[in-house]
């Protein structure tokens, strides 16, 4: 199995939408998943990624299932906190002390127990990891990959060769790496990132009975280059 998560186009916040570049984005992004095909395609109900993978449903006539585990709103609740300043929530990778904090060596010895630290405990992002979790491993069970908790690997019970996409969001595609990957949250939110309609590319491949999926690309932008639109990150830097 192939599995492409894609992050949604430039997007309006509020109302939830997509900018025209977005949109130009969205449609960038579909030509080049229809280049190989997809056999499924799901998406986050929010309306920015649902407009995302409108196009790419469109040009392979396929219908997108919605996943409401994916919706960036949950995440937003429980990987958040408030800002250094007192007006409002940022992601916590965002916040400087607690991406110190989440490389200090104190979370790295941790490992996938980060959230036990006494700056972090009163958080209860624990019950944030142990959602995505129940939800993501009964999604790939549904693919026909069982998960080995904390091993990396996946029992594959129905080995297919089908091509999958997941159009969704940032804060939600950190999360959702770090447990399909069995990789500490911490390591994942603070030294990778996912552009507009970057595309992450994993492959799931079987040896005898199990799989241990390696990630091919991550957030790649090559449609974007092809079809002549800036590859401007998130807003804020050119590379």
């Amino acid at each position: 199995m192939i599995f492409y998560y894609i992050r949604h186009g430039d997007p309006i916040y509020s109302p939830n939408s997509l900018t025209p570049l977005g949109l130009r984005q969205a449609e960038a992004v579909a030509k080049r998943l229809a280049l190989h095909g997809l056999d499924k395609i799901y998406s986050s109900p929010s309306n920015r990624a649902v407009m995302t993978a409108r196009p790419t449903c469109e040009l392979l006539k396929l219908e997108p299932e919605l996943l409401d585990f994916a919706d960036e709103t949950h995440a937003w609740m429980e990987f958040t906190i408030e800002k250094d300043e007192g007006n409002g929530k940022t992601w916590l990778f965002h916040n400087r002390k607690i991406a110190e904090l989440f490389n200090s060596k104190e979370i790295r010895d941790l490992g996938d127990r980060w959230f036990d630290h006494p700056a972090l405990k009163a958080g209860g992002y624990e019950n944030g990891i142990e959602r995505v979790y129940r939800e993501m491993d009964k999604f790939f069970e549904s693919l026909g990959y069982e998960h080995i908790r904390y091993t990396g690997k996946y029992a594959v019970k129905e080995p297919n060769d089908q091509r999958i996409a997941l159009f969704a969001h940032q804060g939600f595609g950190l999360v959702f790496l770090s447990c399909l990957l069995d990789i500490p949250y911490p390591m994942i939110s603070t030294h990778f990132d996912m552009t507009h309609t970057g595309i992450t590319v994993i492959e799931f491949p079987e040896r005898e009975g199990y799989c241990i999926p390696k990630v091919l690309t991550l957030s790649m932008d090559s449609h974007l280059y092809r079809e002549g639109l800036p590859t401007k990150y998130n807003n804020a830097l050119y590379i």
